[in-house]
This record gives C-alpha cells, structure tokens and sequence, in this order.
C-alpha cells in the first residue's frame, strides 16, 4: 500500500508530485530545496544558511512519516559547484552524525529548481 504524506512543517510540492511517499516501511522523500516553509521564501544568505533550511525540510518530512534522522538508509545531494563541497560537509555533519550517517552520493549539476545551490532528496526507514 502506497501513502502519500505532506506536512505544512516542510514546503509544499511546487509540481506535480509529494512531499514523501510511504510504502510499507519505506519512506521516500522527494528532493527538497532551502523555502522556509513559514514564509514561502527561499533562504540564499549563503550554502550554509542555505543546507540548514533543506536538512531541517527534510527532518520535518520524516518526522511526519514517523521516520527521524537516524532512519534515513540514503540520500543524493545535488549542488550547482563542488566548489561547496567541504562547507556543505560541515553543515551536514550536524544532522548526520558519523554512527548513524546514510549512504550518500553528491553529484555537481547545472542548474537546480528556482536556481538553487543545493538539493537532497532521501530514503528511510519507519521501524
């Protein structure tokens, strides 16, 4: 059985498709971006400002699935510059401690929605 979940914690889809889909014990979580979800703005200051807004979206998301941090199994990081890389590392290091890290893979790219610097998108676990 398939569930769809969205939480107004998190942006809502700016497209056609969900904040997260649930299949038995499996959540899978669309690419977020840095919207604040209590202004609809994007955050820009910087990559770091930036990386915070999308890891506390996508902490949001699994919380609303019944999911968390620690259950998350996988997840690709998109920049626009690898040049990012390191200080990006360092932000998401507060939110994936190293006992508990997913799988990851980190890919350059050209352009992002909204002309973003950074995306992630996810997969976990409910149990």
């Amino acid at each position: 059985m398939k569930t769809i979940v969205n939480t107004p914690a998190a942006p809502m889809p700016i497209g056609p498709y969900n904040q997260s889909v649930v299949i038995g014990q499996l959540v899978f979580i669309s690419g977020q971006i840095a919207i604040d979800p209590s202004t609809d703005e994007l955050v820009l200051d910087n990559i770091e400002a930036e990386t915070h807004q999308v890891l506390k979206n996508l902490k949001a998301i699994l919380e609303a699935t019944g999911s968390s941090l620690e259950k998350v199994a996988k997840v690709t990081v998109f920049v626009k510059d690898m040049n990012m890389f390191g200080r990006i590392n360092t932000v998401y290091a507060e939110y994936f401690q190293a006992e508990f890290a997913p799988a990851r893979e980190l890919v350059q790219v050209s352009e992002l929605p909204k002309f973003v610097n950074i995306e992630i998108s996810a997969i976990a676990h409910t149990t």
